[in-house]
């Protein structure tokens, strides 16, 4: 890869390499990160003439340390009014964008819309970006693999600039270690990068950040990761057969909700996924024989995600085909029935504490006293979860009080992001991140192009048709504080 140094204005900039492998208006792209000069009013002058979008490296003869003119005017600066209130409402649509607070857009850069997409889902969870602001450049263990550590560099720092930016971000570093980390999102087809699947791109990510969080040499981030996305299932395998039974426990990074001609809904599509039938060698028989498999979790993230089982391989036509019925999902996802009995144990005092301050919320009557005893800070105690218990009283802790008190998931959930694709098949079509904001609203990532949406357009992403439909949920878990 060629290094050249590039003269704007009265600027230059000295070591900026090219990779000749993309086309180069990535190249113009690294310059608007540069410059602020969008790529469409970049002028630059090679062998003769100007560097077009879509030039052929090979025949432009670039040398390393060449020094290339570029022309063009910088996008100016927004200033902040110096008088009176500006509402929201008033501002321009990309300006409404910004001031709801969302993180930049991302240029696509030949296909990565499933890239980007993944990228803003996981760009949104503040614990993920935490954990990952204390992994250092020097931080690998000598059992991660060095593509995998720079992977983990890579999303680290995009994350950063996603925050650093209102404009679009070329996320060019992390495509090439995710490419040379994982050689099939580099498949090409007569020349061109083809588009890929944004799940596969998800779970490779997530199994990647695991691994390198987890051997991480700093206590503070070690199963970060298993924490916030891991989902523990318990199974109970039973042969009618023979009637052997055996159990055993596995740890997953997504619920999988299958789709038939009878699931409408997400729970229901949960359900089904959570038993099948598997064939295996029977010890007693001596033989293969038929295995019931039902699974339940026993124990929750603070992140649930979800993945609707859309794509299936088609023999006929040897490729991916995709099911476009309509299945609804929730803004708010109750999983206590998908839970282990263990599980549901632990949930009900959570849950009843919830009900209670949500009850508290909107005025209605609680079992409440206050506690004047000494020491007491004030706050109002909620009566016991079991029903008849005489144990004692739980203090509920809205968010932000008192650190003192814990906080306990309630196998309850609200809907956070959702990534969405339009279109007939997996390799090919549009893939769309739709993202909640910490001030409640929702933006629609359209790679460089984000838009603000209404909530109740979100619930519409259910398929059924050609528009864009739900591929991935994520949902983060509502807490009790006890």
């Amino acid at each position: 890869m060629p290094t050249v140094s590039v003269k704007w204005q009265k600027e230059l900039f000295p070591a900026v390499e090219i990779d000749t492998s993309q086309p180069p208006y990535v190249f113009k792209c690294q310059l608007f990160d540069l410059t602020g000069v969008p790529p469409e009013r970049q002028k630059i002058m090679v062998k003769g003439g100007l560097l077009k979008d879509d030039a052929d490296w090979s025949t432009l003869a670039v040398k390393d340390g060449q020094k290339l003119m570029m022309m063009g005017t910088a996008d100016e600066v927004v200033k902040a009014p110096e008088k009176g209130p500006v509402f929201v409402e008033d501002l321009p649509e990309e300006e409404q964008v910004v001031a709801v607070g969302h993180t930049a857009g991302l240029f696509n850069l030949g296909n990565t819309c499933y890239m980007n997409s993944t990228i803003q889902c996981l760009a949104s969870v503040p614990e993920l970006k935490s954990a990952l602001l204390t992994y250092t450049n020097s931080g690998r263990s000598n059992e991660l693999d060095q593509y995998s550590h720079l992977l983990t560099i890579a999303t680290r720092d995009l994350f950063a600039e996603l925050d650093r930016n209102a404009k679009p971000v070329a996320p060019l570093q992390f495509l090439s270690v995710l490419r040379k980390k994982f050689p099939q999102f580099a498949q090409q087809h007569n020349g061109v990068y083809m588009q890929q699947d944004a799940e596969e791109c998800w779970t490779q990510l997530m199994y990647t950040l695991s691994q390198s969080l987890r051997s991480s040499e700093s206590s503070e981030i070690s199963g970060a990761v298993k924490s916030l996305f891991g989902i523990d299932l318990v199974s109970r395998i039973h042969c009618a057969e023979s009637g052997e039974e055996s159990s055993e426990t596995e740890s997953v990074y997504a619920l999988k909700c299958h789709i038939s001609q009878d699931v409408n809904h997400l729970h229901e599509g949960l359900k089904r996924a959570m038993k099948s039938e598997l064939e295996k060698v029977s010890p007693s028989l001596g033989r293969s024989a038929v295995f019931s498999k039902e699974s339940s979790i026993s124990d929750l993230p603070r992140y649930l995600t979800v993945q609707f089982v859309r794509f299936f391989w088609k023999r006929e036509s040897n490729q991916k085909a995709k099911i476009l019925r309509k299945v609804d999902y929730p803004l708010e996802l109750d999983v206590y029935d998908l839970c282990s009995d263990e599980l549901r144990q632990k949930l009900q005092k959570p849950r009843q504490v919830l009900r209670e301050l949500e009850n508290e919320k909107l005025g209605l009557k609680t079992k409440q006293k206050i506690d004047t005893s000494a020491g007491s800070d004030g706050d109002a105690t909620m009566a016991e979860a079991s029903e008849g218990s005489s144990g004692p009283s739980t203090n509920v802790n809205p968010e932000g009080a008192s650190s003192q008190k814990e906080t306990y998931p309630t196998g309850i959930y609200d809907l956070v992001a959702v990534l969405t694709h339009k279109g007939r098949s997996a390799d090919s079509g549009h893939y769309v991140a739709w993202v909640k904001q910490e001030s409640g609203k929702w933006i629609q990532y359209d790679d460089d192009n984000p838009i603000p949406q209404r909530e109740e357009d979100i619930s519409k992403l259910s398929g059924g048709g050609d528009w864009h439909m739900a591929y991935i949920c994520m949902y983060k878990a509502r807490l009790a504080h006890i």
